[in-house]
């Protein structure tokens, strides 16, 4: 249950699922998301403008505190298929929102690519902060 009349972090879960298994994100200090369209807009002859937005996918970034090799284990293994022939392969997100009333509202990104921003600054008695980046061709509600 929510602790407050509005959405916190820490009402989010995350898992990430690639063909390999759950990629275990130790230490998730932030999440975001967003969905990516292509405008579209029309200016009749007669003066009004009509216009849309169409699907392009979603996209967006976990920060992390390294907290294992799983990250950098999977960017790796993701890299060496590669330049094995094999191609990329593509996840599966879930998102879990715990809502203030209580209830779960749950969401699947499909077909999600990784990129890795950033592995981490290794410094003396500081964390090593990750960034991995990803896209998404859908985001549904399931």
């Amino acid at each position: 249950m929510s602790f407050t009349a509005f959405s916190v972090g820490r009402d989010t879960q995350l898992v990430v699922m690639v063909p390999s298994g759950r990629i275990d994100l130790t230490y998730v200090t932030a999440f975001e998301s967003h969905q990516l369209t292509q405008s579209v807009r029309v200016s009749r002859m007669d003066g009004t403008h009509m216009g849309t937005e169409l699907p392009k996918g979603w996209e967006g970034t976990f920060d992390l505190d390294r907290g294992n090799s799983a990250v950098d284990d999977f960017v790796a293994a993701t890299e060496q298929q590669y330049y094995n022939g094999a191609g990329s392969s593509t996840g599966t997100m879930y998102q879990y929102i715990t809502e203030p009333d209580g209830s779960t509202s749950t969401y699947q990104y499909d077909r999600v690519s990784f990129r890795l921003a950033s592995s981490g600054t290794w410094r003396g008695d500081s964390s090593v902060k990750q960034k991995l980046e990803f896209f998404a061709t859908t985001r549904r509600r399931i």
